[in-house]
Protein backbone atom coordinates (compact mmCIF):
# COMPACT_ATOMS: atom_id res chain seq x y z
CA UNK A 1 0.00 0.00 0.00
CA UNK A 2 2.96 2.71 1.11
CA UNK A 3 4.67 1.85 -2.53
CA UNK A 4 0.96 2.55 -4.31
CA UNK A 5 1.22 5.42 -2.81
CA UNK A 6 4.79 6.74 -2.84
CA UNK A 7 4.84 5.93 -6.71
CA UNK A 8 1.16 7.47 -7.05
CA UNK A 9 2.92 10.68 -5.75
CA UNK A 10 5.83 10.50 -7.78
CA UNK A 11 3.83 10.04 -10.57
CA UNK A 12 1.80 13.69 -9.78
CA UNK A 13 4.96 15.29 -8.78
CA UNK A 14 6.41 14.39 -12.18
CA UNK A 15 3.66 15.60 -13.94
CA UNK A 16 3.16 19.05 -11.92
CA UNK A 17 6.67 19.72 -13.06
CA UNK A 18 6.47 18.89 -16.73
CA UNK A 19 3.50 20.86 -17.02
CA UNK A 20 5.28 23.93 -15.41
CA UNK A 21 8.15 23.57 -17.09
CA UNK A 22 7.69 26.58 -19.72
CA UNK A 23 6.90 28.86 -16.41
CA UNK A 24 10.03 28.26 -14.08
CA UNK A 25 12.30 28.46 -17.05
CA UNK A 26 10.94 32.09 -18.59
CA UNK A 27 12.39 35.19 -16.94
CA UNK A 28 9.29 36.43 -16.14
CA UNK A 29 7.28 33.08 -16.82
CA UNK A 30 3.36 32.81 -15.56
CA UNK A 31 0.12 31.19 -16.26
CA UNK A 32 -0.80 31.99 -20.02
CA UNK A 33 -4.14 34.10 -19.44
CA UNK A 34 -6.54 31.82 -21.06
CA UNK A 35 -9.93 34.05 -19.82
CA UNK A 36 -12.11 35.07 -23.31
CA UNK A 37 -11.44 38.53 -22.74
CA UNK A 38 -7.80 37.97 -22.61
CA UNK A 39 -7.70 36.92 -26.39
CA UNK A 40 -7.52 39.41 -29.29
CA UNK A 41 -9.54 37.19 -31.44
CA UNK A 42 -12.51 37.40 -29.52
CA UNK A 43 -12.13 41.09 -28.69
CA UNK A 44 -12.08 42.09 -32.41
CA UNK A 45 -15.16 39.92 -33.11
CA UNK A 46 -17.02 41.45 -29.54
CA UNK A 47 -17.34 37.89 -27.64
CA UNK A 48 -17.52 38.15 -24.37
CA UNK A 49 -17.53 35.61 -21.47
CA UNK A 50 -20.96 35.46 -20.10
CA UNK A 51 -19.82 37.40 -17.03
CA UNK A 52 -18.57 40.03 -18.64
CA UNK A 53 -22.13 40.74 -20.41
CA UNK A 54 -23.86 40.24 -17.39
CA UNK A 55 -22.36 43.39 -15.65
CA UNK A 56 -22.32 45.02 -19.08
CA UNK A 57 -26.17 44.23 -19.21
CA UNK A 58 -26.64 45.62 -15.35
CA UNK A 59 -24.76 49.14 -15.68
CA UNK A 60 -27.18 51.75 -15.77
CA UNK A 61 -27.51 53.67 -19.15
CA UNK A 62 -27.29 57.06 -17.74
CA UNK A 63 -28.69 58.71 -21.37
CA UNK A 64 -31.76 56.47 -20.75
CA UNK A 65 -34.89 59.05 -19.89
CA UNK A 66 -36.68 57.99 -16.43
CA UNK A 67 -40.53 56.97 -17.49
CA UNK A 68 -42.78 58.16 -14.87
CA UNK A 69 -44.89 55.35 -13.61
CA UNK A 70 -48.37 57.03 -13.01
CA UNK A 71 -50.55 54.29 -10.95
CA UNK A 72 -53.80 54.36 -11.69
Amino acid sequence: MFKTLLFTLLIIAISVALLSITIIIKKNGKFPNIHIGGNKEMRKRGIKCAQSQDRDARKENRMAVKEINKKQ
